[in-house]
C-alpha cells in the first residue's frame, strides 16, 4: 500500500505546530493572515465549502477540496475535521505540489482581496 503524500505532509505539519484544524481555528488563521493554505474535506457541507472559499478568496489564501473528514482527521491524529489551515509557507507549497501531482484542482471562489472589480 502506497502512503499518501498529502496526508503525510499534513501529519508533519501538525507535529511541527504549523497546522490548525476545525472551523473556528481555520477561520481565525485565515483572518489573521497566518494561513498559507486551506484544505476543506470533500464531504463537508456545501455551507462550509462556500464559507471557506469566500473567506479565503477575500484574504488571498488558496483553497483545495481534498479527502474526507475522517481521512483528514486521522492524518493529523484527531477525530473528523472538515477544514484545515497550513500556517507555514514552505509546508504549504509542498502540500500544494503534492495536491497538484495528484490532479486536485484549486477551488475557485469570489474575487481576491485587493483586485479591481470593474473600477
Amino acid at each position: 500500500m502506497r502512503q499518501n503524500k498529502v496526508l503525510s505532509l499534513l501529519g508533519l505539519a501538525i507535529r511541527g505546530r504549523n497546522l490548525v484544524s476545525g472551523e473556528f481555528q481555520t477561520e481565525n488563521a485565515v483572518k489573521s493572515g497566518h494561513a498559507m493554505l486551506v484544505i476543506v474535506a470533500e464531504d463537508a457541507s456545501a455551507n462550509t465549502k462556500k464559507f471557506f472559499t469566500d473567506k479565503s478568496s477575500y484574504y488571498g489564501v488558496p483553497v483545495y477540496c481534498y479527502g474526507t473528514k475522517e481521512s483528514l482527521g486521522s492524518a493529523i491524529g484527531k477525530e473528523m475535521r472538515s477544514s484545515l489551515a497550513v500556517c507555514d509557507a514552505g509546508l504549504a507549497q509542498a502540500v500544494i505540489r503534492a495536491l497538484d501531482s495528484e490532479g486536485v484542482c484549486q477551488v475557485k471562489g469570489g474575487s481576491e482581496h485587493g483586485k479591481n472589480e470593474g473600477t
